[in-house]
């Protein structure tokens, strides 16, 4: 039961940036879906790029947005965010709920308000993923990332203060918020569209399936390099600063992919043989839609992906590190059976109407 008290407070939903529909976003649907009346606070907003249950609600965006260059080239302002979220007028607010994978979580509530904080994952270009984006730099720009890096971790520590209850998207993501917030949080995994990934009913075809942003932590270099092993078919779905070097890289045997429609992706999905992934992720909403198909899922069992998939079940998990081991599991899925009707029915454990349930519970009572 939702508290009547908590439903009609004025709520206040910070989001890291508005410039795209990535898990996040499907997060921040559902959110305004329990919270319907709830005004956005986010760093950057593009309002074409969102989808209308968005873009059509109060959206209050930071003066960060107002420098062009900041819009296109955000990341790069990253020092200059936590100050940005801190401007935001949250005085009239009852209920502060910030979704968050960067600064948001930062966002300084009135003191009587209540702050829940989602995390999507903690700042991981400055923790766990730090020797990733990082590591090969060299000279004084080693050393100002350093630096930078060094106040982001303090800032992003003490900015823990200020939240009344954390929630986490995985498992996974729940260690780490106690492991750099020393805070404990309750799971409550994201909402996935499974009445739009669905089974479809032709078979089976003879490729692999990657869906994925083509950026160093996904590990999409190991995946080219066990494929081009293998000689097994593999479509890679996704763009990112890596796309040119991997398509060097990769063998004729591997086909990349850009800017499907979504009709197009759950086709891919449905035909794959496996959905394949290398990367170490937080949830990884993309392993719940391949099951929703009835794709089996081979991937490191390590992260998010041991909430969703049960080794041998539904699909495959890899407990070694390195190519050998990622090479003998594409061997063994390619000849393994899975029941895509029980894929499906594990699915629906990650279903929106789950986390509309879930969510409420966390405001309590609004003091």
């Amino acid at each position: 039961m939702y508290n009547l008290r908590v439903m009609k407070a004025r709520v206040a939903i910070v989001h890291d940036w508005l410039n795209g529909m990535r898990g996040g976003e499907k997060v921040l649907e559902c959110l305004l879906d329990i919270y319907p009346s709830a005004d956005i606070f986010t760093l950057f907003y593009s309002p074409e790029k969102v989808s209308e249950k968005i873009s059509s609600r109060k959206v209050t965006a930071s003066y960060l947005n107002r420098l062009a260059p900041a819009r296109r080239w955000y990341r790069h302002t990253l020092p200059l965010m936590p100050r940005a979220v801190e401007s935001f007028d949250l005085s009239d607010y009852e209920l502060v709920i910030s979704s968050s994978h960067c600064v948001a979580k930062g966002a300084i509530p009135a003191p009587d308000a209540t702050h829940i904080s989602y995390v999507h994952t903690p700042m991981r270009y400055i923790w766990d993923q730090y020797p990733l984006y990082f590591g090969d730099m060299r000279g004084p720009k080693k050393w100002l990332i350093s630096r930078t890096a060094t106040r982001l971790r303090i800032w992003d520590s003490a900015s823990a203060a200020r939240v009344d209850r954390f929630a986490a998207n995985s498992n996974f993501v729940a260690w780490r918020i106690r492991s750099y917030y020393r805070r404990e949080a309750a799971v409550i995994h994201p909402p996935v569209d499974t009445d739009f990934f669905t089974p479809g009913d032709g078979e089976k075809e003879d490729y692999f399936l990657a869906v994925t942003a083509l950026v160093p932590y996904k590990r999409v270099d190991l995946l080219v390099d066990v494929f081009n092993r293998t000689g097994d078919p593999l479509i890679i779905v996704g763009t990112g600063p890596q796309r040119k070097a991997l398509r060097r890289r990769a063998r004729k045997n591997i086909r990349f992919e850009s800017g499907l429609p979504r009709e197009v992706l759950r086709e891919r999905f449905r035909r794959a043989r496996a959905f394949v992934y290398a990367g170490v992720e937080d949830f990884g909403i993309v392993f719940a839609e391949s099951l929703a198909c009835g794709t089996p899922v081979l991937a490191p069992g390590r992260g998010g992906v041991t909430d969703i998939v049960s080794s041998g079940k539904t699909g495959i998990l890899v407990r070694e590190d390195g190519p050998d081991a990622f090479a003998a599991a594409v061997e063994e899925m390619r000849g393994s059976s899975f029941n895509p009707e029980k894929l499906r029915a594990e699915s629906l454990r990650f279903s929106p109407e789950r986390f509309i349930q879930a969510f409420p519970s966390l405001a309590g009572s609004i003091p």
